[in-house]
């Protein structure tokens, strides 16, 4: 699926000219003048399919993927927390291995048919919701998580 863009800009409408070196400073003196034609850019990108790039460290499936699997997790983590009292560790030990495994692989391909299919998360993302939204949800799940583990860590018991 090709995407392109074309960026129309002339600097403001105006292109600075050098002018006369001045006696006193030394210095050349330059003012703005307005620009005779706009400046046209145009770029076209390919969203590639291959496994290696999707994949790839910055290709779009990592941290989207990491930052659902985050949020998932780290609601989830809370709210058996406050249901059993359970602690991160107890919560993996207590049969809460296989569910995160189930659930990883689930969000992962979840995750990964759209992209190759050629289906982008900024291309569907609208509203309040949108691509940079679900990325930066991701990111502070993830520094939940490890904020929550760490809490735990020093607290010595669960968080609640």
């Amino acid at each position: 699926m090709a995407t392109s863009a074309t960026l129309h800009s002339c600097m403001a409408g105006l292109m600075p000219r050098v002018g006369l070196r001045s006696r006193s400073t030394g210095l050349r003196s330059t003012h703005l003048l307005p620009c005779q034609r706009p400046m046209r850019i145009r770029c076209q990108a390919e969203e590639s399919t291959k496994f290696s790039d999707i994949l790839a460290f910055s290709g779009p499936a990592p941290e989207r993927i990491n930052g659902r699997l985050a949020m998932v997790g780290f609601v989830s983590a809370l709210a058996v927390e406050l249901a059993r009292g359970d602690d991160l560790g107890a919560q993996l030990m207590n049969g809460g291995l296989p569910w995160f495994a189930g659930t990883a692989a689930l969000l992962s391909v979840a995750s990964l048919v759209p992209l190759f299919k050629g289906v982008s998360a900024q291309s569907k993302s609208g509203g309040l919701m949108t691509a940079d939204a679900e990325l930066w949800n991701g990111r502070f799940a993830m520094l939940g998580l490890v904020a929550l583990a760490f809490t735990e860590y020093l607290k010595g018991g669960p968080l609640v």
